[in-house]
C-alpha cells in the first residue's frame, strides 16, 4: 500500500515525504521531480506547452507510480484535481492531505519564484493563493483518506501524525 501526500504548494509535501521515506526505508517518488528529470523544468513546460500538457504529463507519471507498492509519493499541488489521477493512486494507496492555512503558505512561498501558477498574474501572491485554496481545498478534503493540519508544526510532528494514520 502506497502513502500519497497531497495539498497546496508550500504545504510541505516533499519535505514530509522525504522524512517518511528516510524513517521507514520506503522508496520515495516526487511527481514534480520525476517530471523535471524526464521533461525539463516545470516553468518551461508551462510556458512552452501550457498547463493542460503539464497535467497530462502528471497523469503519465501517476500511471507508472500506481504500479509501485509500499512507496511514499509526494504529488504536485494540482495533481489530485484530475479524477483519473485519484482513481489510479487509490488503487494501491491512501491519500493524506497536508492542510495549511493561507498565512503558512504565504510565509513559505513569498520568496519562491519557481512556481508557474504564482507567476505573472494580475492578482498578488496573497490573492492568488487565497483563490487556489478556496478552489482546491474542498477537492483535497474529498479525495483524502486522512487530513493532517501542518500549521505551526515541526516536520517531525507532521511525519508522526501521518505514520500514526497508516499504522
Amino acid at each position: 500500500m502506497n502513502l500519497i501526500l497531497c495539498g497546496m504548494m508550500g504545504a510541505g509535501k516533499t519535505t514530509v515525504a522525504t522524512k517518511i521515506a528516510e524513517t521507514t526505508g520506503r522508496d520515495l517518488y516526487d511527481t514534480d521531480s520525476i517530471i523535471v528529470e524526464k521533461y525539463g523544468q516545470i516553468s518551461d513546460i508551462f510556458e512552452r506547452f501550457g498547463e493542460k500538457y503539464f497535467r497530462d504529463l502528471e497523469t503519465e507519471v501517476v500511471k507508472e507510480l500506481s504500479q509501485k507498492d509500499n512507496a511514499v509519493i509526494s504529488t504536485g499541488g494540482g495533481l489530485v484535481l484530475k479524477g483519473e489521477n485519484v482513481r489510479l493512486l487509490k488503487q494501491n494507496g491512501q491519500i493524506v492531505f497536508l492542510r495549511a492555512h493561507l498565512k503558512t503558505l504565504l510565509n513559505r512561498l513569498k520568496a519562491d519564484t519557481t512556481r508557474p501558477l504564482l507567476q505573472g498574474a494580475d492578482e498578488g501572491l496573497e490573492q492568488r493563493l487565497k483563490r487556489l485554496l478556496s478552489e482546491r481545498t474542498p477537492i483535497y478534503e474529498r479525495v483524502a483518506d486522512y487530513i493532517v493540519d501542518v500549521d505551526e508544526k515541526a516536520v517531525e510532528e507532521t511525519v508522526s501524525e501521518v505514520l500514526n494514520f497508516q499504522s
